[in-house]
């Protein structure tokens, strides 16, 4: 999957988000001050929902927004891997565990569990891995010296220190979110951005193109 990144008119801004769960208000928030435009590509990391108070509010919020940018990429993150194997009729334990419920209570306070078909749609269609010719987006990271059409989708989703304790350089920077951190990280060949929302940390966006950072706190 290549990006209008790639072309010769690329974006103005090529705008990743960290890891959102559930955390609508700061999600609004981060949005009015990134103040994206239809020169911009939006690229989300995964984790939308879980922990956070309004998870069924971020998926309406996330469908909207591509509605207004139509190249913006949603990539899955495990907290989605974990809702679409409950869905399909998997053991729900890890799900709940890993702040299930609070997903299951906010599509209950609308009467609309289990999600609707648009929420389905989008959760069933989401890619575990975007490239354009200078970026490698995933969710958690890559299996070191392993080729992109070899890294298999657990380490995509669940992967840690064997990514983020290595020096393997895939000739590309690796942007990623997953494991929470105090700041962004900005390596020379890696860029993470969850940097905790949900565990009262806050919200980042990154222009990679540029490295301009935008955060807005949990609150």
């Amino acid at each position: 999957m290549r990006s209008l990144a790639d072309c010769e008119h690329g974006p103005a801004r090529l705008l990743a988000f960290g890891d959102i769960h559930g955390c609508r208000r700061p999600l609004a928030a981060l949005l009015e001050q990134v103040a994206p435009t239809a020169d911009d590509q939006l690229v989300f990391l995964g984790d939308y929902i879980d922990r956070g108070p309004d998870s069924a509010g971020v998926i309406d919020d996330l469908l909207e927004l591509r509605a207004r940018f139509p190249r913006t990429v949603y990539l899955r993150g495990n907290h989605e891997q974990m809702l679409i194997e409950v869905l399909a009729g998997g053991n729900p334990a890890t799900f709940l565990f890993n702040g299930g419920k609070k997903t299951i209570a906010s599509y209950r306070a609308r009467g609309a569990w289990p999600p609707s078909a648009d929420h389905l749609e989008f959760f069933e269609q989401l890619p575990l891995l975007y490239a354009t010719e200078r970026f490698i987006f995933a969710h958690a990271g890559l299996r070191p010296d392993l080729p992109l059409a070899e890294q298999s989708p657990d380490d995509l989703l669940w992967i840690r220190a064997e990514f983020l304790d290595s020096s393997y350089n895939w000739g590309e920077t690796v942007v990623f979110g997953h494991t929470p951190r105090e700041k962004p990280l900005l390596a020379e060949n890696r860029i993470g951005l969850d940097t905790g929302c949900v565990y009262g940390g806050r919200l980042t966006c990154s222009d990679v193109l540029t490295r301009q950072i935008w955060q807005v706190s949990c609150a």
